[in-house]
This record gives C-alpha cells, structure tokens and sequence, in this order.
C-alpha cells in the first residue's frame, strides 16, 4: 500500500515538472496565459478613428464598402446615428463604442452616418469625442443628389402606402425654387461644412469625389488610403465593371465579389427640365463657395 502511494506522488512530480518545462518553451515562444498578460493581438471595440459624415445619397455606403476591401480596415456595418440622434447620444460613448466592430491594434475602426454632416449639433460632439479623428466626405453634384433624395423618400413612402407629393411641389414656391425645401437645405455644401472647419482643420477633412468613385473607383480609393495612413492594398483588381447592373463590384482578396443592393442606381422621380435647370442656377453660387473652401473643382450641373 505505501509502495502504491509513493510511486503515485512520483508521478505526480514528474508531470509537474514536464508542465513546468512545456510552460517556459511557450514563454518563450512568445505565447502567454490570459491571467499573466494581455495578448497582443487581442481583438476589441475601439471608437473609430475616421468617419463617413456625409452627404446624403452621395454614395457614403459605396465609399464604406470599397475600404472595407483593405486589411487594415473593420467598418461598422449600420448607421450609428450616435451624434445626431439625442436618444442615442445621450447613452454615452460605452453605448457607440459597443456598435463598433472588433479590431485588431493597428486596424482603422471606419463608422459612416450621412446625416452627421447636415446637423449643426455634430461637429463638437465629434470633437469632443476625439479631436484627432479623420473626416471623410464624399459629395455629388448638389442638383442631382437632391433628387435622389427625394427618390428615397417616394420609394419608401409609396412602399408604406402613404401619400406624397410630386417633387416639383416640394421644389417650387410661386414658380421659383424654394429654399425651405430639407432636401435642398442638404445640398447646400458650403454652409454645413463651414461648421465643421470651425472646429476641425482643413486637412482632418478629406474630400471625396462621388461621380469619380462610381465611374473609376480606384484612384479615389488610393486617395483615401493615403489619408487614412494605409499601406496601399487596395489594387485595381479589387473592382469589375458589371454591365447588367451598369456600375462597379467589389472583389475582395479572398475571391468573394459584391454588389451595391437593388437601391443604387434606382430610376430618378420625374423632374421637367426646365425646373431642373432653375435649381442648376440656384446651385451655381453655393458649389462655387463650396469649391473655394475644399481647393477643388468639380463639373456640376
């Protein structure tokens, strides 16, 4: 019977020892336990470290989409709405952090809201929340954005079966444009950025070319990546032009292709030409201030 117990003890060292052993070769190696220091590589939720705020139907879910082809890139996957919204914003910074993806150190943690840019609330709310975050802004000509705007706005309310007006009732006041229209309040480029250059500098502001995105996507990509501080990943083979749908797709590294839903690209609501070329006239000084600020031009209407 003693016999029995000691050989067990003896056993019992021996495996102690070799787990010792097998405990300094992983420390070694660089691995550790959970309880004695925290892995580098440990993945968590990080406030982002650039926003898409905007504009409305500018193309923001494109933009968000192509970076999200680059390695270094995790992007939340809905509209926080977290500065914009009191609701939300009132839940306090645990709250936005927990809509974020999880990320590895060194990822750019990407969250898009459009109608940040349009809110006069926002821009100290996001200073406040870090003053060294990057803005991006992907725009369109102002005229053909609004009307995609209302096309939205129709197609959701036809959906839900509700009323709605022609968009020229919405537009026009006595024959002229009205300028209490919200839609076309959103298109008034100059006045909302304005508001965000008092607070952030110029170069925090990064300025997207929505027609160019759609058209050839790749330069625009490259541009963003060199503001964003990324290592040039995103190639040109990352895109293929798809002739059913009339625009651009997204391959990624691992061969998974996607497309922009059924949404792009929807038909415009009717608008006679002769009122699209009054709000063209309207536009024509607010884009020409807008171009003076960002140091660009762009060929609108």
């Amino acid at each position: 019977m003693l016999w029995t117990v000691l050989l067990a003890l003896l056993v019992l060292l021996l495996l102690q020892t070799q787990l010792c052993v097998c405990l300094r070769v992983l420390r070694v190696a660089g691995y550790s336990s959970p309880s004695s220091s925290p892995s580098r590589n440990a993945t968590k939720q990080r406030l982002p470290g650039a926003i898409i705020i905007g504009v409305r139907k500018g193309g923001t879910r494109a933009l968000l989409e192509m970076l999200n082809l680059h390695p270094d890139v995790e992007v939340a996957k809905a509209e926080v709405h977290y500065f914009n919204v009191e609701e939300h914003y009132r839940r306090g910074l645990a709250w936005y952090r927990a809509q974020m993806p999880f990320t590895l150190p060194g990822q750019v943690t990407v969250e898009k809201t459009p109608g940040y840019f349009a809110s006069p609330q926002v821009p100290q709310r996001v200073w406040e929340m870090n003053p060294a975050v990057r803005l991006l802004l992907i725009v369109r000509d102002p005229a053909e954005r609004l009307v995609s705007d209302y096309t939205q706005v129709l197609h959701n309310r036809v959906t839900r079966h509700k009323p709605y007006k022609s968009l020229e009732e919405l537009l026009l006041h006595q024959g002229h444009i009205d300028p209490a229209y919200k839609a076309l309040q959103r298109s008034l480029y100059h006045q909302h950025l304005d508001r965000w250059l008092d607070v952030f500098p110029r170069e925090q502001v990064h300025v997207v070319d929505g027609e160019a995105l759609i058209r050839d996507p790749f330069p625009e990509l490259r541009r963003a990546e060199r503001f964003l501080d990324l290592l040039p990943r995103i190639t040109p083979s990352n895109f293929y032009f798809n002739t059913t749908k009339g625009f651009y797709c997204l391959l990624s590294a691992g061969g998974h292709d996607k497309c922009l839903d059924e949404s792009k690209g929807r038909p415009h609501a009717p608008l006679s030409s002769q009122t699209f070329r009054k709000l063209c006239r309207y536009f024509k000084e607010p884009n020409r201030l807008f171009f003076e600020m960002v140091g660009r031009f762009f060929s609108w209407c």
